[in-house]
Order: structure tokens, then sequence, then C-alpha cells
């Protein structure tokens, strides 16, 4: 007879806690849950029964790192595991404290210059988009005015000056009439001259 297997929204609702929970302490607790042929979780009523020890723990207080202690030894009991993490059982397991390194002044003032660069480098990087991106809209606002001015003030030169060249051509026009109509009216004189 196959196993019953559940889909992550049935075990989640039989733990009674979210589905992004589930993930989290397999994730975390790096708990074996079974996957389907397409890659998909599916979860046993042992898993089940684990996450509902999981919960347990959780509610009794225990952190994860004592959870997968006891998980992963499994004869290890709850209270033993939070006191490993916490730090009160290292000498009887043989788990060494990291040795604290003592600096001098100099290098602590290096390496808070060091830390410090690096922050306001983060810092930069971050707003030097935003900075450059406010300084092209008031450039190209700026420029697209000056623009409009300049275009402004070309239009009015280009105006100026068809008026002067239409006022030459009408005076040009004019002047060409007047010496036409001297030309014509030397002509009937000169014709009445000829008759006379």
């Amino acid at each position: 007879m196959d196993k019953v297997r559940y889909m992550i929204s049935d075990a989640a609702s039989l733990v009674n806690v979210e589905a992004h929970v589930l993930r989290y302490w397999e994730e975390e607790l790096e708990l074996n849950i079974p996957r389907n042929e397409m890659g998909h979780r599916y979860y046993t009523k042992e898993n089940i029964q684990q996450f509902l020890k999981i919960k347990d723990l959780k509610e009794q207080g225990y952190q994860l790192k004592a959870i997968k202690m006891v998980i992963q030894n499994a004869g290890m009991k709850p209270e033993e595991a939070a006191r490993l993490t916490s730090g009160e059982l290292a000498e009887t397991v043989n788990v060494r404290k990291p040795v604290e390194k003592t600096f001098s002044p100099e290098d602590k003032m290096a390496q808070f210059r060091i830390l410090m660069t690096g922050i306001v480098k983060d810092a930069l990087a971050e707003n030097n988009q935003a900075l450059g991106r406010e300084v092209g809209e008031n450039v190209g606002d700026r420029v697209l005015k000056e623009m409009n001015y300049l275009m402004r003030e070309q239009d009015e030169q280009e105006e100026e000056r068809y008026r002067k060249l239409d006022a030459a051509i009408r005076e040009l026009h004019s002047k060409k009439v007047k010496v036409g109509k001297k030309k014509e009216s030397h002509k009937i004189f000169a014709k009445k001259e000829a008759t006379t």
C-alpha cells in the first residue's frame, strides 16, 4: 500500500502554520523532505510528526540551533542542546570558544576607517543614480528653456530680416514702376513732339 503524501498546503494546515514556515524550517534545520518527479515537495506522516515536534519545541522557547542539534542527535535532550548552543556546556563536549584578539588603538582606528570608507562608498553608490537622474532632469530643463529662448530669438531675427527684405523688394519695385512710368511719359512726350 502506498504511503499517504501531503502537499505543502495540507501539511501546513495539519501543523497549523503557514507554508513558508515549513519551507523555512526545512532549510534552516536541513531536513530531508522528499520531492516528486516534478520536484515538488510532498510530506509523509513522519514529516508531519517531525514538524509537530519542532513546533512544540519552538513554543517551549527553544531556538532553531538547539532544535537542529536535537534532530541531528536523536538521543540529545532539548535542554542539553539549548545549553550547548548558549555555550554553557562548551567545555564538557570539547567545543572551543574562539580566542579573542586584542587590537591596538591604531588597529581599531584603521578598521574603523576601512569600515567607514565602505559605508560611504555604498551610500554614494546607492545615491549616485538618483543624484544623476535629478541633475539630468534639472540640466535638461535648463537646456530646454535656453534652447527655447534661442529659437524664439532666432525666429524674431529671421522675421525682422524678412520684413527688411520685403521692404527693400517693395521699394525696388516701386522705383522700377516710377522709372517705367517716366520712360512711358518720355515716350508719350516724344511722340507728341514728333507729331507736332
